[in-house]
This record gives structure tokens, sequence and C-alpha cells, in this order.
């Protein structure tokens, strides 16, 4: 059975130090939002910029825990989550947030973070932890997808059909048609983990990927899925989808690689460096937003 998540102020965390090189430090998720870029991370950073990347402004956070994902359902309401099963909250477009939940106790980092609408939202993370809110995060339940499954969820994506997927460690797939209050396990092509999920073309495609480069894509909401072809062997974390269809991923030692819309061969794109990059934001044209074990970086992606 759920049961009622802890009250932020039952907690207490420390805000995070205003840091004049927060945007050079490690950087696991971001977000465009608006007219601005928004990134989070370590430390409880939350970096937000207006000018495409030039500059970075720090946003004042309440806690110090490691921030691991963000999302937004318009430009002034956002989430994002961390270790500690922190929740924190913005009204402002990001400049501003509030703490809505904290559970150092249970000893499981929230690894990502979906909102439906500005009160429907789900947080999923280590050992099988999946928490709901319906009221915008001023409660939350704690539940799990299944009771026998306690692998780490590391991603939540929602298609355009509104069915939900999460993708996890060991090859967990797991599906909702009814807004996360139940799901089923989905047959999976992979054992090894999955740390993220796009979707693609327009919603037509959905790309799950992980481990060792392994990347798979469904054109059935998850029911079959064909394997991606991919030059490189490492790590993928995170990335974005790119307009007209197609993606852009990235993972360790530099890897960025791009996926042309309706292929399923991953195209390697030149990176002079082997720091480790964590997620990458379209912005326009052929221009992303890199981030990673370096903060921000822009690139460049033919």
């Amino acid at each position: 059975m759920p049961v009622r998540g802890i009250h932020a102020e039952e907690v207490s965390q420390e805000p995070a130090i205003q840091a004049p090189l927060a945007a050079k430090s490690l950087l696991i998720d971001a977000a465009r939002v608006g007219g601005k870029l928004l990134a989070v991370g370590e430390r409880g950073h939350i970096v937000f910029s207006t000018d495409g990347g030039k500059t970075w402004d720090q946003a004042s956070v309440p806690t110090q825990m490691t921030l691991t994902a963000v999302d937004f359902v318009d430009e002034s309401l956002g989430w994002a989550v961390g270790h500690d099963a922190v929740v924190v909250h913005t009204e402002d477009g990001g400049k501003t947030w509030t703490l809505q939940h904290a559970a150092p106790d249970w000893e499981q980092p929230l690894l990502d973070v979906l909102f439906l609408d500005a009160d429907r939202g789900l947080a999923t993370g280590a050992y099988g932890l999946l928490m709901i809110t319906d009221d915008g995060g001023v409660t939350w339940q704690k539940t799990m997808v299944d009771e026998t499954l306690d692998w780490h969820l590391n991603s939540i994506v929602r298609l355009p059909n509104g069915v939900l997927l999460i993708a996890g460690e060991s090859g967990t797939l797991a599906r909702s048609a009814d807004r996360g209050e139940t799901w089923e396990i989905l047959e999976s092509p992979y054992v090894g983990s999955f740390f993220g999920c796009e979707v693609l073309d327009g919603g037509k495609r959905v790309l799950a990927y992980g481990l060792r480069g392994n990347a798979y894509i469904s054109e059935d909401m998850g029911d079959s899925w064909s394997k991606v072809e991919n030059p490189l062997g490492s790590n993928l974390y995170g990335g974005d989808h790119l307009p007209g269809g197609g993606a852009v991923l990235v993972g360790a030692g530099g890897t960025i690689l791009k996926l042309p819309a309706g292929s399923t061969a991953f195209e390697r794109v030149p990176y002079p460096a082997f720091n480790n990059l964590v997620t990458a934001v379209h912005i326009s044209g052929s221009e992303v937003a890199i981030f990673g074990s370096r903060g921000y970086l822009p690139y460049i992606i033919e």
C-alpha cells in the first residue's frame, strides 16, 4: 500500500552555496524553459541562462543534495529531484526554489521526474521507488511499479497518446496507460541497464538506451524493439530529440552520437575531449548545449 511522504519541514536541509563556477561543475540534467536554458547538478546547483549559454546565473535552492533531474510544465512551474528523495519546486521559471520533500532515511535517491500537468507528477528512483503527487508536490505518495521489482528506475517519459514508459536497471521496461496508477512490465530486448529514453519522430518511435552503448527503438509503444547500430561501446547517459525526428545522445568518454530521423543506426559526432557527458539540449539548427562533468559546453553537430 502507498504511504504518505515525509513533510519537507520535518527534514533539515542546508541551502546550496552560491558558487561562481557552478555552471562548470557537474550538471546532470537540463531543460529549455521558455527562452532560458536551465540545468541541475551536484551540491544542489541549479543554473540558468537567458542568452543561450553565454552567461549563467545560479538559482536560490534550499538543498545541497545532488539534483538528478528536472521537469517543467510551462515557463513558470517546475520540479527538480535528487538524492535523499529530495523534491524542490519553482513557480518563477527556476530563479527560486522551495523544498517539497526529503527522506534521507529511505536511502533511495530520485533519478527522474515527469509532471503530466500542474498537479499530477511522478518521480522514479533507486530500488524500485516511485513517488506520485496529485497536488503539485505538496504531498507525495511512496509506492512501487511492482512489489517484486526493486531495480533502479532511471527514466520516465510520456508518449503523445498519454502512455507512460519507465526504463531502468537490468533491462527494466514498464508501461502505464492510466497516468501511472497501474503498470505493465514489458518484455525487454536487453538484460543490461537502460539509463534514458527519448520520444522520436513526433511520437512515432521511442528510443531506450544505456549501458555499453546499447540502444533499442520501438514503434509500437514498447511491445517490440529493434536494436540500433552503434559504432561505439560507451555508456549512453542522456540526450534530446531533434526537430524533424531523430536524436542526439551523449555519454562516457566524450561520446556524442546522432540518430537521424527514421534511422536505426547512430552516427558518431567528433568530440575533442574525453570527459563524461551526461545530457544534451537542442538549441537551434545544429547547435546543442552539452552538460556533464565539466558543466555546460556549447557544441555544433553536423
